[in-house]
């Protein structure tokens, strides 16, 4: 052994494993703080890349749902609004079937007339408002809506419109159908039947439709939630173990401190070969 007051071999080799503690005891506090074992590139640069990828595709799922929610409530819009055209259209039928009696005087028939044709207006004012998001599936102005089906943008789902317009396919009364006579208060009897009737099944079509975009909606949070949980099984820190960690870390970091006090001392040995 040689005795030297330039080299300290023992100071140099408890400097190194001091380091190295405090180098995982660093890592073990970053875990405990951030809640990550692998916070970023530098930890483990392969399993960070893999948990990079399964965060897009949440993200992409997260846009999946916000799309379809936006359907969804386009098609809710128009099935209150269809449920309202509905009900319309049987007080309008109520009012014609009242009108079609012959045996009503004039002023009665134009009391029926003037509510008959404010019922018939009405129609118009809701199909009109019936819009959300830009989107109105009751006027005509779109034939479908299509949501986001899949992260990667590729697959979509979509929900026939329906138009309630009058003088439509669905709704065939007239702008300008009145019971002003009991001629035609009989002859609408007919349309208006065929129109409720026509605006039922459109009901059922838009329901259909909301039905697939809620378990499209169900299937893609679910896809959500398990990617995150495989996200968390990927870089999660186990609190449990990291404590302990730290503990035994700790412990470490106190003997190398004084393992390196010791080193440190050595030298002052020389001296007591000059007195």
């Amino acid at each position: 052994m040689s005795f030297s007051v330039n080299t300290n071999a023992g100071a140099a080799v408890a400097l190194q494993y001091l380091t190295a503690t405090q180098g995982q005891l660093d890592k073990t506090q970053s875990a405990i703080n951030s809640g990550l074992k692998v916070a970023n590139a530098r930890d483990d640069g392969a399993i960070f890349a893999i948990a990079q990828n399964q965060r897009s595709q949440v993200a992409g799922y997260t846009a999946v749902i916000n799309s379809i929610n936006n359907a969804t409530s386009a098609v809710d819009v128009a099935l209150s609004a269809g449920q309202s055209i509905s009900d319309l259209l049987i007080q309008m039928k109520t009012k014609a079937l009242a009108a079609a009696d012959s045996s009503l005087d004039t002023a009665s028939r134009q009391a029926l007339n003037a509510n008959f044709t404010a019922l018939r207006d009405q129609i118009t004012t809701i199909v009109t408002n019936a819009t959300f998001n830009g989107f109105n599936l009751v006027n005509g102005s779109t034939t479908k809506i299509t949501a986001l089906a899949s992260a990667d943008g590729s697959r979509r789902i979509t929900t026939d419109a329906q138009n309630m317009k009058l003088s439509g396919s669905i709704v065939t009364v007239k702008l300008t159908n009145t019971i002003s006579t009991q001629a035609k208060a009989s002859t609408l009897v007919a349309t208006i039947q065929s129109s409720l009737t026509n605006v039922n099944s459109a009901l059922a079509k838009l329901s259909a439709g909301a039905a697939k975009f809620s378990i499209q909606a169900t299937f893609a949070q679910k896809l959500s939630d398990t990617l995150t949980q495989g996200i968390g099984n990927l870089v999660d820190a186990n609190m449990a173990q990291e404590s302990a960690k730290l503990q035994s870390l700790q412990v470490k970091q106190q003997l190398g401190v004084q393992a390196l006090s010791i080193a440190n001392q050595a030298p002052q040995t020389i001296l007591s070969l000059f007195r």
